[in-house]
């Protein structure tokens, strides 16, 4: 499918997404997550591996249409939980 990137068309499927993604370990989830394979990616680092552009080249609304449209899910990453003493403070104040 082809589809435009940083003002540079590119041709993916969704098997080859998957090949490139094979051996790269996810990074911590932030912002928008695809979820390719068995793992869940920020759609930012496979941006960058998928057109091998600088993150800052490209944004990650442009890299979830392309993701959508090849069919794979993204979502927001949920918000990491408060740390134990903010818990603590919001509770006792």
């Amino acid at each position: 499918m082809r589809c435009v990137i940083a003002r540079f068309p590119f041709d993916f499927t969704a098997s080859e997404v998957e090949a490139l993604l094979a051996k790269v370990k996810p990074e911590p989830a932030e912002g928008p997550c695809a979820v390719i394979g068995r793992h869940t990616y920020p759609v930012k680092q496979v941006g960058e591996v998928i057109t091998r552009q600088d993150r800052r080249d490209f944004t990650a609304d442009e890299v979830t249409r392309a993701l959508r449209r090849l069919g794979f899910t993204v979502r927001q990453a949920p918000a990491p939980d408060p740390l134990p003493t903010q818990a603590a403070t919001d509770l006792f104040g």
